[in-house]
C-alpha cells in the first residue's frame, strides 16, 4: 500500500528519539521527548487551494521540522507516518 498526498498536503515520517543524553544518561522510553524533526516520504501536488496558488518547497527525503501538534497519524503496518500542511512545516533542516 502506497500514501499519495493530496493538495498541499505532506507525508511524513518521525526520526527516531534519542537514546541517551549528551552526558551519556540512557534515558528510558516514557522519558524521551517526540522529536519535532521529520523525513519527507510524499509530497501532493500542490496547486490553486481556496483561491491560492500553492507551490510545494518540500520534496522527498528532506529533513524537516514541523509543528508540535501538527497533522494526521496514519499506521500503515509496522510503520507509522503523519500527514500534514505544507504550512505545518517550519524549516528543512540541510
Amino acid at each position: 500500500m502506497n500514501l499519495k498526498p493530496l493538495g498541499d498536503r505532506v507525508v511524513i515520517k518521525q526520526l527516531e528519539a534519542e537514546e541517551t543524553t549528551k552526558s551519556g544518561i540512557v534515558l528510558p522510553s516514557q522519558a524521551k521527548e517526540k522529536p519535532q524533526q521529520a523525513q519527507v516520504v510524499a509530497v501532493g501536488p500542490g496547486g490553486v487551494i481556496d483561491g491560492k496558488e500553492i507551490k510545494m518547497e518540500v520534496k522527498e527525503g528532506d529533513k524537516v521540522i514541523y509543528s508540535k501538534y501538527a497533522g494526521t497519524e496514519v499506521k500503515m503496518g509496522d510503520d507509522e507516518y503523519i500527514i500534514v500542511r505544507q504550512s505545518d512545516i517550519l524549516a528543512i533542516v540541510e
